[in-house]
């Protein structure tokens, strides 16, 4: 039950429509299929070392940040760029993947590597509606903490157990919870409209379900 519900996820975010052709459609197709590797490579292959599966069991949502650049981490840069999947309302699946991009914070200071990835689980119903706005600034508007890492919570501090987010980076093999504190997290109309056809809000992407797109072509394999 616990593999299945981490590849459902990674599973959504691979099978989502896409558009082809354009450079644009091209990078946005890569960036789900690296997502999609990234989240199904964190849950099989470091079970002890990776994100307790009870914690996902209960999120409300997950968040896919693949390959940011650490040379882009100065204050007020664009971090990168990712997508959000959130669990359906009546509790079976989750939602198609809508596009985010990280920006401003100290993220490059604590994380480290030469390529980071990030993922970020919503804990509770408050923090997936700051995550469905436009923007909200992790730690100002939502409470967020470095994950715990191992299969169960039992070294979850205090303020991981309060916390709306908690996230973890993943950096030259290494598998840790990071803090994010300052960085700010929007939606990423352009890439919802490279994924769907039209700029679409992510609040709607969760909550009504993608509009079809005019053409759709099946994600390209990205193996990572």
């Amino acid at each position: 039950m616990k593999w299945f519900l981490a590849t459902t996820v990674a599973a959504t975010l691979a099978a989502a429509p896409l558009l082809a052709d354009t450079t644009t459609n091209k990078e946005a197709i890569t960036r789900l299929d690296d997502a999609a590797a990234v989240f199904s490579e964190t849950m099989k292959d470091a079970p002890d070392k990776g994100i307790p599966h009870d914690l996902l069991e209960s999120a409300h949502c997950v968040v896919i940040v693949p390959d940011l650049k650490t040379g882009a981490f100065i204050i007020g840069a664009k971090y990168g760029k990712g997508y959000l999947s959130c669990r359906k309302k009546d509790g079976v699946g989750w939602s198609a993947p809508g596009a985010v991009r990280i920006e401003g914070g100290s993220v490059g200071l604590q994380i480290g590597g030469s390529t980071t990835d990030v993922i970020m689980l919503v804990m509770n119903e408050r923090g997936a509606d700051k995550l469905l706005s436009s923007k909200f600034t992790l730690g100002a508007e939502g409470t967020v903490a470095a994950g715990p890492v191992g299969r169960r919570t039992t070294a979850q501090t205090d303020a991981q157990m309060h916390a709306e987010i908690l996230s973890w980076s993943r950096s030259q093999g290494l598998f840790a919870g990071v803090s994010l504190e300052g960085a700010t997290l929007r939606q990423d109309l352009d890439d919802n409209a490279a994924l769907y056809g039209k700029k679409i809000e992510n609040r709607d992407i969760v909550t009504k379900g993608p509009a079809a797109p005019p053409a759709a072509a099946k994600p390209t394999s990205n193996p990572r």
